[in-house]
């Protein structure tokens, strides 16, 4: 099994750091660091597949399991879970941690994915 996979048609598992880095400076990137015991992880990890496929598709869509790659986790603060962080052109521009609601996910991201839609 390789290191990278994918987890459907929209969601790549990212678990080496040059990887990474590959990833966040191709366009727009929103990555869910997670964990397999993290069961709020685990619950929306379809719904945020479901919402980027559907209503944002030019976003690259990434999941890093903080239990598998500690060293990208430590390297981008993410230390409780879950974290979404938006990355455009190798800068963040989104990042929501713990306690969020899917409209503020959805409205946020909106804003910045027609923002970086009309400068491409």
């Amino acid at each position: 099994m390789s290191l990278e996979k994918q987890l459907s048609h929209s969601m790549e598992i990212l678990s080496t750091p040059d990887k990474f880095q590959q990833r966040k400076q191709a366009g727009a990137l929103l990555v869910l660091f997670g964990g397999a015991h993290c069961g709020v992880c685990q619950a929306i990890k379809p719904k945020i597949e479901q919402l980027v496929s559907e209503r944002f598709p030019e976003i690259l869509l990434a999941y890093i399991d903080c239990e598998q790659s500690p060293e990208i986790c430590a390297q981008e603060g993410v230390f409780s879970l879950p974290v979404l962080k938006l990355f455009i052109d190798g800068q963040i521009h989104l990042e929501l941690a713990r306690n969020f609601s899917f409209q503020e996910l959805c409205s946020r991201i909106e804003r910045l994915y027609e923002l970086w839609m009309t400068t491409r």
